[in-house]
């Protein structure tokens, strides 16, 4: 149980324990509520779990495993869809609140916890109103397999508060910025605007979540002082499996403040990147 007593840290190692997903991401909501309202008495040095709760369901597989998602006229590929979102913003919950609880260590100012619970509380938003549409369609979240790349990769940066924010919002959500407008089109060409709108909601959000990550990478860096540039070249070659894959939302990305200096060298030499055995 939860009260004003226990400090921010307390709180988000409590909420990345619950394993029921829409009550984790209910916590969440009122936690931020509860941050901003001046009902929590500080930041705390509590250490998050390593893995964040989870419900039995969905069964997790290796991503090669899970089918993929196909739009058409009939609910299963949208279904399939949405669950895979569903699942990504579950993640993005935990993911950004073991940000402002793993890190507490690293000269951060409150701004930073600020951004990071305003991100988390957009996640968890996120997959209410999925879960919502998933049930507009007579599914729920767990009723299809998924896969724990995402939170794979927060492992493998738990270590680095450099190498976390250089793979997570700078790779891994903006990517979302990439793909997610053809998603919203073909789910109006089906006639599925609840869908569209839903994502479309997510894509606006997004693009401020990179922001508040390439913000804080380079307040990192300039911490340590250190070229943003070469220094995300170097993470990311370090615990991504890439290459990245063009085509990039450049129009998204740079409304995030994300300059194509950073990602367009990344797709175009492998020889930036690790071997896959020495990676994380």
């Amino acid at each position: 149980m939860m009260t004003a007593r226990h400090t921010l840290t307390d709180r988000l190692c409590i909420i990345l324990g619950t394993d029921d997903p829409a009550e984790k991401a209910g916590q969440t909501r009122q936690l931020v509520a509860d941050w901003h309202g001046g009902r929590i008495t500080g930041i705390g040095t509590a250490t998050p779990p390593d893995r964040p709760g989870r419900p039995d369901l969905p069964e997790l597989k290796p991503t090669r495993d899970v089918p993929r998602r196909r739009i058409g006229p009939t609910p299963g590929g949208r279904i399939a869809l949405l669950h895979a979102i569903a699942h990504i913003e579950l993640n993005a919950i935990d993911l950004a609140l073991d940000m402002a609880c793993r890190y507490t260590d690293a000269a951060l100012p409150r701004a930073f916890f600020d951004d990071w619970l305003g991100v988390a509380d957009d996640e968890a938003r996120h997959f209410l109103m999925l879960s919502e549409r998933l049930a507009g369609l007579d599914a729920a979240y767990g009723d299809l397999p998924a896969h724990d790349g995402l939170w794979q990769a927060a492992q493998e940066t738990a270590h680095d508060l450099l190498a976390r924010l250089a793979i997570a919002p700078l790779v891994l959500e903006a990517r979302g910025l990439d793909v997610t407008p053809a998603m919203i089109d073909r789910l109006r060409e089906v006639g599925d605007d609840a869908s569209a709108d839903a994502f479309a909601i997510i894509m606006h959000d997004e693009v401020g979540h990179v922001g508040v990550g390439k913000t804080w990478f380079d307040y990192a860096c300039g911490l340590q002082r250190l070229d943003p540039v070469s220094t995300w070249h170097r993470l990311v070659g370090t615990y991504f499996r890439g290459p990245l894959k063009p085509p990039f939302n450049i129009t998204a990305r740079e409304a995030a403040g994300f300059a194509a200096a950073f990602y367009q060298p990344m797709s175009e030499r492998s020889d930036l990147f690790a071997p896959p055995t020495e990676a994380g």
